[in-house]
């Protein structure tokens, strides 16, 4: 019996001015699968992503994630119903500790409550204890540890990238949305990202990855996504879709 998908994005739509930058598109991933979505450049994958994260609204269809209707619920809930992301330009606090950074993303806190803070100081000071023993774990596996008393600012661009998969691995998520981790990533650093992000996966975590680095999609997925002008193209093995006709035709500009 096929396994039921934990996140579902249906018959999506989005226009901006009249231009259906996402139109009709779909996709499902099961729990723990790793699937690349691809495509040309104004294809509608950040816009997709956008929509299924919920900086977007949509204009038409649905998401859920399990049994729970995400489409018009905005990112903060859907991060806390287990739906993270990351982002392709990073942009941490930067006068902040990479440590600092990473507990800026725990959720459910008490002491988020006002009167909590006063008649339940025990409890919020152990939370917090385990927050940045959890963090500092984080970030050794993330091999950041060294940097987690420095200021953000001094990261490189492929230790911001580590960073924010820290910020959202702290949020305990069932689902990531990884939006181009190896862009501008010294190549130095590109082999433990694919190595973090596969580990990643591995514990059980599903992840849906936008990537041009064509290399990267086929170590690291199972199954490629291929969206052109915000539809769906083709979907299948990496090695078969780096042959399909009509996928070389969309990134050529060539008539299919």
């Amino acid at each position: 019996m096929p396994q039921p998908p934990l996140l579902s994005a249906r018959s999506l739509v989005r226009s901006f001015s009249g231009l259906r930058a996402v139109d009709g598109m779909s996709i499902e991933l099961v729990s723990g699968e790793m699937v690349g979505l691809i495509g040309p450049n104004g294809a509608g994958k950040t816009t997709l992503f956008n929509l299924i994260a919920g900086t977007l609204r949509p204009d038409g269809g649905a998401i859920h994630l399990g049994e729970a209707d995400l489409t018009h619920v905005g990112p903060e809930r859907r991060l806390k119903a287990g739906l993270g992301r990351t982002f392709q330009i990073p942009r941490p606090f930067g006068e902040m500790t990479v440590l600092e950074n990473v507990l800026t993303a725990v959720q459910n806190q008490t002491g988020e409550r006002m009167l909590a803070n006063i008649f339940l100081p025990g409890r919020i000071a152990r939370e917090e204890r385990r927050s940045v023993e959890r963090a500092l774990e984080i970030l050794d596996f993330l091999s950041l540890s060294r940097l987690a008393g420095e200021p953000a600012r001094v990261l490189s661009g492929g230790q911001r990238k580590l960073l924010e998969l820290a910020r959202v691995l702290i949020t305990e998520p069932k689902v990531i949305l990884l939006d181009e981790p190896a862009a501008g990533v010294n190549p130095a650093l590109l082999d433990l990202i694919i190595d973090r992000i596969a580990e990643i996966n591995r514990r059980g975590i599903t992840i849906l990855l936008i990537e041009h680095n064509m290399e990267m999609i086929q170590r690291l997925c199972s199954r490629v996504v291929v969206m052109a002008q915000g539809s769906l193209l083709a979907e299948g093995r990496p090695a078969d879709i780096a042959r399909d006709e009509q996928v070389v035709g969309a990134y050529l500009g060539e008539p299919a």
